[in-house]
Order: structure tokens, then C-alpha cells, then sequence
């Protein structure tokens, strides 16, 4: 009795109910495809050995399948690669027609379904680490009745299936078997067998279950054994630095890199705890890599080549390490953003390979000390509650004073009926904050890059405003003489557009920290402590609160002059860290060059850098301010005399 298509065979009779009383959507043909060519490569040996036919029934239909597979690459929409697809579709009928061997046939239908995947692209990973709970919970719900509670094929209602449920704790099988694979088949169904359609589980659900099912054939000695390999190779968390080269790899690819034995003791591990792949994004692997890639690109003489895997390596690579490096040790960081910027100077200013070279082995230094900060070991409750109190302090400062300088100043003119536009600006990029990172983590993929820009973009944005709010405040408090005047026009001067600008400045203020914090309690959040965590950022909100609050009733005793003159340095002041962030982030995202300036200390509170860009730009703001008030001190001086 030949073996059934591609891996799962998730279900019995009731599977056969659910696809009668659920009529599913066709899946896409490229997907089927795809599904045809896993199932060829797997069971190619069961019909043809060296060359004869064992199995005639099998081996009718391999050649069924292939010529399937030619026409549905035929009926997919026109690609460029539509047409070499087909060809090797050719290839593949042609070898099972001369009754190739299966290495070669496994070989070429192996090529034709990442090629397949490469032009047609369809998921290929789950969002998320898989919940093995929910995955055992669902199996024993619509699966162990055919392939038995332990994955061998045996369930009560397997008896007179034919063909037989697959049996998961078949090794043979499962050293060829990828989870993309099982997922395909538990959304897909199987035609001519029991196995119905899944697809009216979330795909999260379908994520779990082939996990789940996918670990039947590796048991919990080799997983113990897979897990100190990962621990303590490097070189072999390299090899599948995320979930969807994870989903994606068999043990037999494995065996040709790492040898048979290690390549279960991995797949078990992994199998079982997908959360590590995630987790080992900690190393620094992909930094190291890039890292390397660009200095070989740089010795080879390829400049762009090599800034730009420059660039990918901080991107990529540190990156989505820095919230957790942050909160453990921010000098080390600004130390690591320090030298990879100048790193990229050196190779815009074609440095020689032994300086370029020099500077990337600094760098690795660097990143030895962040992976030893970055170990599970060294998290803490302790430390939990200190990144989570400093990391909302430090960005909720910034926007906590401009907003408190907005609702003081409406108090001063007497207009509480603006205060609402002012509270929606903030509250409103409170939801869309996380509203972002909601649609960052579930629907799209936001780079770093992205993240980069965005933030720079809204730094340089509110730095503009702030300078012309400034000056403007600064204008309102020169002279008591004209205090009744000031009084009597703010009223006036406040209109519905105005009160909507005031509602657009809380909004970029508040917006342009809110997504970046939430990253950082997301990473947190992902090495436990969530008790800490969550009483860290009380602490913080707490104290964020008795700011506001101390600076909102200092504001009450100040004479109106003196609060617009301080209320104006200080806006002026963050207009300028404003504006030397803002470069720094364009720079981070490659936007911008970087040329450092020696001697120029990096100090992230006053938006310092270190670099000549980042220095105009705060210098051409200062004096924008500066030439602001001189001028609104000399029409003072004017109207003072002229009265």
C-alpha cells in the first residue's frame, strides 16, 4: 500500500465530515505544486530502486504528479520565471520517465519547489513561535482518533483507511519532512485520502500543529542533546538564524552540513523549542556575518557592496538587539552604534583595508562583550524593573514637557476650551503607537531602517516646530508693559486652526516615542520578569506624573512674562536635541553619510553624536533660535522706547 503525499495525514472519517460540510476555497495551484513536488521527493523511493520499478501503482503515480505539476506551473499568472520553471518541470517528468535515481529525482524536485517559492511567494513562516501547548491540544482533538495519540498511525479510527494514516514517529519519513511541508498538507488536504482541509484554522493553529506533529520522531534524549549543540556552536545557530529557514530545513539537508547525529539532536531541540531560533538573534550572529561580508566586499574593492552590508550588519543584526542591550548596558551600546558609524565613515572615505580591518575586529570585540550581557543569565528582576522604569522615563520626558508646557500655557491664556485638542494629541498617538507596532508584528514587516527613519523624519519635524513655537514664546515675554496686550490677544489669537496645531505637535511629540518604548517593553517582556517589568513601568509613570504635575503648579506662580521666557528656553532647548537626534537616526538608517568629529562626546540627552552632520544641523537650529529672540528683543526695545 503506497505512502500518501506529503506529510500530514492529520485526520480520519471526521476529517472527511469537516470537508463535506465545509466547502473550502481551491488552494492556489502554485501552492499545490509545491505540495506535489514535497510529496515526489519523499516517496520517489518507495516506487523506483536503482533504476527498476517496485512499485507499479506508486510509480504511475509519480508520473501523474509531475505532468500535474507542468500544468500547474502552465496556468499560474506570467512571471520572468515562469517560463524556466516549466523547463525544469520538463527535467523532472523526463527523469521519472527514465527511472532515475532518487537522489536525482529528490534533487531536482527539491530545486523546482524553492524556485517555485522564489517567483510564486506564499507564507513561509509563522509570525511567532509556535505554541506547542495548543499544538498537542489540538492534535489530540481532530488527529490522534487516525494517527494515534502518539503519532504512529495507529488510532481507533484508522482501521480501514486506505491509505493508511501516516505515522509521524516514522523516522524514514521525518528525516525528509519539513514543517512548511506539514503545514502545507494540514491547509490543504490530501486528495484521494482521509485527510481533509484545515484551512478553517487561524494559521497560527495549523503553525502549532505541524510543530507539534512534526517532533513525533525525535525523542526527548537527542532534544537535551540539540539543545547544548545549539548553546555551544555558533556556527550552527548560523545556519538557521530564523523561523523560516527553521520551517523550512530537513534533517537530511542537515546531515550534509553537520553530520547525521547532530543534525537529529538539532531538528529535535528545535522541534520542540522553536523560541530559541528568536532567541538566539541575541548573539549577534547575522551582525557578525554582515560584518564579515563587508570587509571581504571592501578587500575586493567593492565599495557600495561593502557600505551597505555595513549598514545591513547595524540594521539586522544589532539592531533588534538593542532594546535588551539597552536597558542591561546603554554605554555599551552607544559604544557598538559608535563604532559601526564610523566603520561606515571609513569606508565612504575609502580608508586602507588594514584600518577598515582593524576597525571590524574592535567591533567584534564589542559585540563578544554584548553577547555575554545579552545571556539569559545575566536578566534579573532587579534589572527588569530598572530597564522598564529607565526606558519610559528617558522617552517619555521629552514629550512630557512640551505637552505640559502646552497646557500651561492655555491655562495662562485663560482658554481651557483648547485643552481637549491638546490631550487628544496625545492620547491619539498613544493608540497609534500601538496600533503600529500591532500592525508592525502582525501584518507587515517594519525594518530597522524603517524604524530608523520614522523616527528621524519626526524628530526633524517637531525640532521645526518647536524652533518656531520658541521663538514665538520668547517674543510674548520681552516686555511688562505690553503683558495686557499679550493677555488680550492670546484669546483672540487662539483660533480652531491653531487649536489643531496644537493638537498636531502633541501628537508628533508624543507619536514619535511611543513606538519605539513599546518595542523596547516587547523585547523586555520576551525574557520574563513580567512582574518587574510591569511595576518598573509603574514606577515610571508614577514619577512621570509628580513631574508634570510639580512643573504644571510651578507654572501657576510665574508671572506671564517669566513663563513665556522660560517656557520659550526650553522649548528652544529641545528643538536643538530634537534636531541632532533626527540626524543621528537618518544617519543609522544610511540616509545620511557620517563624518565624526574627534574630541565631541556622545551625549544622547543633549542629542550630541559625534558627528560634523549632527553638528550643524543643532548648530544652524541654535542660531535660528538665537537670531530669533535678538530680533524679538530689538522690536521690544522699539516699542518700549517709542512708548
Amino acid at each position: 500500500m503506497p505512502f500518501r503525499l506529503v506529510a500530514v495525514m492529520l485526520t480520519c472519517a471526521a476529517a472527511m465530515f469537516c470537508a463535506v460540510s465545509h466547502a473550502e476555497p481551491e488552494p492556489p495551484s502554485g501552492e499545490v505544486a509545491w505540495r506535489l513536488l514535497d510529496y515526489l521527493a519523499v516517496d520517489y523511493p518507495s516506487a523506483v530502486v536503482d533504476g527498476a520499478v517496485v512499485d507499479p501503482a506508486e510509480y504511475a503515480e509519480m508520473q501523474e504528479f509531475s505532468v500535474s505539476v507542468r500544468t500547474l506551473l502552465t496556468e499560474l499568472p506570467p512571471t520572468p520565471g515562469q517560463t524556466d520553471l516549466i523547463v525544469q518541470a520538463d527535467g523532472l517528468i523526463e527523469a521519472i520517465d527514465r527511472k532515475a535515481l532518487a537522489t536525482e529525482v529528490a534533487g531536482r524536485a527539491h530545486q523546482l519547489a524553492t524556485d517555485l517559492l522564489a517567483a510564486y511567494p506564499v507564507p513561509l513562516a509563522p509570525t511567532r513561535p509556535p505554541d506547542l501547548a495548543l499544538g498537542a491540544s489540538l492534535y489530540a482533538e481532530n488527529c490522534a482518533a487516525c494517527h494515534g495519540a502518539t503519532g504512529l498511525g495507529d488510532g481507533p479510527g484508522s482501521q480501514g483507511l486506505d491509505p493508511a494514516p501516516i505515522a509521524f514517529a516514522d523516522m524514514a519519513r521525518a528525516r525528509q519532512r519539513s514543517l512548511f511541508g506539514l503545514y502545507q498538507v494540514i491547509g490543504q488536504g490530501l486528495d484521494g485520502t482521509s485527510m481533509g482541509s484545515y484551512a478553517h484554522l487561524s494559521s497560527d493553529d495549523r503553525w502549532a500543529l505541524a510543530f507539534y506533529v512534526g517532533g513525533f520522531a525525535f525523542d526527548t534524549t537527542a532534544a537535551e542533546q540539540g539543545e547544548r549543540l545549539w548553546s555551544d556552536r555558533q556556527d550552527v545557530r548560523s545556519m538557521i538564524p530564523r523561523l523560516e529557514d527553521l520551517v523550512q530545513t530537513t534533517p537530511d539537508a542537515l546531515t550534509a552540513r553537520i553530520g547525521e547525529e547532530d543534525a537529529t539532536r538539532l531538528v529535535a531541540y528545535l522541534r520542540r523549542h522553536p523560541e530559541a531560533v528568536i532567541q538566539s538573534r541575541m548573539t549577534l550572529s547575522i551582525a557578525r556575518e554582515k560584518l564579515a561580508q563587508s570587509l571581504a566586499r571592501y578587500e575586493a574593492g567593492d565599495l557600495n557592496g561593502a557600505r551597505d552590508l555595513a549598514l545591513a550588519a547595524y540594521l539586522d543584526g544589532v539592531e533588534p538587539v538593542e532594546p535588551i542591550l539597552a536597558t542591561r548596558d546603554r554605554a555599551l551600546l552607544a559604544r557598538i552604534e559608535e563604532a559601526m558609524g564610523g566603520l561606515r565613515a571609513s569606508i565612504a572615505a575609502r580608508e586602507p583595508v588594514s584600518e577598515v580591518r582593524a576597525q571590524a575586529d574592535r567591533i567584534g570585540l564589542l559585540f563578544d562583550a554584548a553577547e555575554r550581557i545579552l545571556t539569559p543569565q545575566q536578566g534579573s528582576r532587579v534589572s527588569s524593573f530598572a530597564g522598564a522604569f529607565m526606558i519610559l522615563l528617558r522617552e517619555g520626558l521629552e514629550a512630557l514637557l512640551i505637552v505640559v508646557a502646552m497646557i500651561a500655557f492655555l491655562r495662562k491664556a485663560d482658554r481651557p476650551d483648547v485643552l481637549p485638542y491638546v490631550h487628544g494629541g496625545w492620547i491619539s498617538a498613544l493608540a497609534a503607537g500601538v496600533l503600529t507596532w500591532a500592525a508592525a508584528t502582525s501584518l507587515i514587516t517594519v525594518s530597522g531602517a524603517s524604524r530608523e527613519v520614522t523616527e528621524g523624519i519626526g524628530s526633524l519635524l517637531a525640532a521645526i516646530v518647536l524652533i518656531s513655537v520658541g521663538i514665538w514664546m520668547h517674543g510674548k515675554g520681552q516686555s511688562q508693559a505690553w503683558q495686557a496686550y499679550i493677555h488680550e490677544k492670546l484669546s483672540s489669537a487662539l483660533s480652531k486652526r491653531s487649536a489643531w496645531f496644537l493638537f498636531s505637535l502633541a501628537f508628533v511629540v508624543v507619536y514619535r516615542e511611543v513606538f519605539e518604548t513599546i518595542l523596547f517593553y516587547v523585547a523586555l517582556w520576551s525574557q520574563g520578569a513580567h512582574m518587574a517589568i510591569l511595576t518598573g513601568a509603574a514606577a515610571a509613570i508614577l514619577t512621570l506624573s509628580l513631574i508634570g504635575w510639580a512643573l504644571l503648579n510651578y507654572s501657576k506662580r510665574l508671572p506671564l512674562s517669566q513663563f513665556f521666557s522660560y517656557s520659550a528656553i526650553l522649548i528652544a532647548g529641545l528643538a536643538v536635541v530634537l534636531a541632532g537626534k533626527g540626524v543621528a537616526a537618518l544617519q543609522e538608517a544610511g540616509l545620511l553619510n557620517i563624518h565624526p568629529v574627534s574630541g565631541v562626546p556622545r551625549i544622547e540627552l543633549l542629542g550630541l553624536y559625534g558627528s560634523w552632520e549632527g553638528l550643524i544641523a543643532q548648530t544652524l537650529t541654535l542660531a535660528v533660535i538665537v537670531i530669533g529672540f535678538l530680533m524679538n528683543s530689538r522690536r521690544a526695545v522699539s516699542r518700549h522706547g517709542g512708548a
